[in-house]
């Protein structure tokens, strides 16, 4: 019996869920989807996180908020999710010199507690100068 069980699990065990069903399955809760949100509490992910990685800071940010901070993700499937909404819901408003954020990048920003996303993403975007 234990050798069955075992026989229909192992698939499923070397089972790695594609970015797009990871992020059903972890953020679309909240943010729905189409990554619309519910903006002012649930921000959108369309659009405006190309704009904001205009500013150095917010590539960490990305990582640091609550949601993907905290979440069972592991650093190289939660990159995956991130680069994986970039691109899907945000192609056209990321800056030229775009590159996707890495495995490594994303392990050493989710060590940082982000404590205040939403002065942390004032102080840190939408202050940015654009000149």
């Amino acid at each position: 019996m234990t050798a069955s069980l075992l026989a229909l699990l192992s698939p499923v065990a070397g089972f790695a869920a594609s970015p797009r069903i990871n992020y059903l399955l972890h953020c679309s809760g909240c943010h729905l989807p189409g990554g619309e949100g519910a903006p002012p509490n649930v921000p959108s992910l369309r659009g405006e996180l190309g704009r904001m990685l205009s500013a150095p800071a917010m590539r960490a940010y990305l990582v640091r908020v609550p949601g993907s901070a905290q979440s069972a993700l592991s650093d190289s499937d939660l990159a995956e999710v991130v680069n994986w909404m970039l691109m899907e819901f945000n192609a056209d408003t990321l800056p030229p010199d775009f590159e996707l954020l890495s495995t490594d990048e994303v392990s050493n920003a989710r060590k940082e507690i982000l404590a205040d996303p939403l002065q942390y993403r004032i102080a840190h975007w939408r202050n940015y100068s654009f000149d």
